[in-house]
């Protein structure tokens, strides 16, 4: 079976939880199958990379991204089945389908239609990627969800789209990578102190992510506790200066606020993840968030919002506590951003206040990752998927 996997992000260039899937996923589909990546940018060994029509360098990034897809589809002429994921690199799967007769997959990790902020930062180009989005899953053989809630947001957004096409698939962890971390010499570099209670936060700085919330609720913890905010890779000029001057005002009130901006290796994420008291994940969307299960894998407690797939991964009570939020539309912010805020305090302060709890749901949470999420499960099932559509035909 000749698969040809297209993705955005790749390594070394990952930068989100879709980057992070398909680098693990590629490892082990390689050994149940013919397979060939193709990504975004430059040259490097073991893959097929494009980078935008240089005639396009002034243009609007989504019409780069779509003149890459068309690149990266002309190298996949031979290919038996095509498999996209995110809207960055769906159309070229749509356009193998079309030219090759290569029954088309697609792994959804977000939906555009969820993500109105994208708008800030792509302009016209939200229009591009929605349809771009909207193209390609409605006429795909086959459509991944990372989680139950990711499918009914898909069938929600795309009534269009056949019910039984769309088939549930989590998200992994590599346990034997993310695993606690007892050295201290990154934690220390970095002014993260061990020996006090602390709150992190990893990823990146977007509506999505909701840090702004945290940012809020900081306000209401623990004055003992630390704050140590992994963020970086801003979506916007605007948004990177409302995280700055928060991140300012905060820390103007308060001691222990450590920001590192630039995108640490995993390896140091892993560490400071282990010294962490809670893990704090306000997003405001989230198909899955496997930035929850890389904490839990590391023994560390989990507060979370109570969005999408995310409670499909945090057990409420048992590996973490998950904060309600009340929302005019999916993916939007809070109706009252105040009384989200305090709530997440309230939930964050409840395991600062006490380490015994906070340590036990810790250790229920890596438990619960090795047992449920193992990328070994995933990629058969992935593999299944492929063995479907290949058998009806692979033609919608």
């Amino acid at each position: 079976m000749r698969v040809a996997l297209f993705t955005r992000e790749f390594p070394p260039d990952v930068y989100g939880g879709a980057g992070v899937h398909v680098e693990y996923l590629a490892d082990h589909l390689s050994r149940r199958c013919d397979l060939s990546v193709l990504c975004f940018g430059q040259v490097r060994p073991g893959v097929t990379a494009a980078e935008p029509d240089p005639m396009l360098a002034g243009a609007n990034a989504a019409l780069k991204a779509l003149s890459t897809d068309l690149r990266l589809c002309a190298a996949a002429a031979d290919c038996e089945l095509a498999h996209s994921h995110t809207w960055y690199a769906n159309l070229a799967g749509h356009l193998a389908k079309l030219l090759y007769g290569a029954p088309h997959v697609v792994t959804s990790h977000s939906l555009e239609p969820r993500r109105p902020w994208k708008a800030e930062q792509l302009g016209g180009g939200y229009a591009l990627s929605s349809w771009a989005e909207r193209t390609a899953i409605e006429a795909a053989d086959a459509v991944i969800a990372v989680s139950a809630a990711m499918r009914a947001d898909i069938l929600d957004c795309y009534p269009a789209l056949a019910a039984d096409r769309v088939t549930v698939v989590h998200n992994g962890i590599d346990t034997d990578f993310y695993k606690p971390d007892s050295a201290t010499d990154v934690v220390e570099r970095l002014g993260m102190d061990p020996a006090r209670p602390s709150v992190v936060f990893v990823g990146r700085i977007t509506r999505q992510k909701g840090l702004e919330h945290l940012l809020a609720a900081a306000r209401h913890l623990d004055p003992r506790a630390q704050l140590i905010l992994l963020a970086g890779a801003p979506d916007t000029a605007e948004i990177a200066a409302q995280t700055e001057a928060a991140v300012d005002s905060l820390a103007r009130i308060r001691g222990g606020v450590v920001w590192v901006r630039e995108m640490l290796p995993k390896e140091q994420v892993i560490q400071v993840l282990t010294h962490a008291t809670v893990f704090c994940c306000p997003s405001v969307y989230e198909p899955m968030g496997i930035v929850n299960l890389e904490a839990m894998a590391c023994e560390t407690a989990v507060v979370a919002t109570a969005t999408g797939g995310i409670p499909e991964v945090v057990a409420d009570g048992e590996t973490g506590l998950l904060v309600p939020i009340d929302q005019d539309e999916p993916g939007g912010p809070p109706r009252d951003p105040d009384a989200f805020a305090v709530q997440m305090a309230g939930a964050l302060n409840s395991l600062l206040g006490d380490p015994t709890r906070a340590a036990s749901l810790g250790r229920a949470g890596r438990a619960r990752a090795i047992e449920l999420f193992s990328w070994e499960a995933i990629a058969e099932r992935t593999m299944g998927v492929y063995r479907r559509v290949l058998q009806a035909g692979g033609h919608s």
